[in-house]
């Protein structure tokens, strides 16, 4: 896992609408930057819903949200669509951001060893620094772990 005082991996993914986002467009700004397993899902829901709930705490803090997951863009459309999420999700198909912020790898589940999303946020500050780094995600009161 990334540490705090790190520079942020510099990142470029297509968001829900297949428009770029990249790290670059948060200069100057906080960013929440959560990782998730899939959409739909109960736990990836709850924390979703409650970032949403918490949006407009976030906003008045000075933090934009963003969300990340292997998910096709047309899985994170459905997603938000449903929820009502007020902020973008970029499908990283491919791990590349995953990756790049040790958010995939090596996980137990019912005794059973497999690969996929390690569910992370970081926090990163206007100048590109993570600020924290939250890996025991508590999903139904993360935007509490957050602020």
């Amino acid at each position: 896992m990334l540490q705090k005082g790190m520079k942020a991996p510099y990142f470029e993914g297509k968001d829900e609408n297949g428009n770029i986002v990249k790290l670059s467009d948060f200069a100057g700004k906080k960013l929440v930057l959560y990782f998730y397993p899939k959409d739909s899902t109960p736990g990836c829901t709850a924390e979703a819903c409650d970032l949403r709930d918490n949006y407009e705490r976030f906003l008045a803090l000075g933090y934009q949200v963003l969300g990340v997951s292997r998910d096709s863009a047309a899985s994170h459309q459905r997603f938000i669509e449903k929820y009502q999420l007020p902020f973008h999700l970029i499908a990283d198909t491919d791990l590349t951001i995953l990756k790049a912020y040790q958010a995939w790898g090596e996980k137990k589940m019912y005794g059973k060893t497999s690969e996929g999303t390690l569910r992370t946020t970081y926090v990163i500050d206007e100048e590109g620094v993570i600020i924290d780094a939250i890996s025991k995600v508590d999903t139904k009161n993360h935007s509490a772990q957050i602020l």
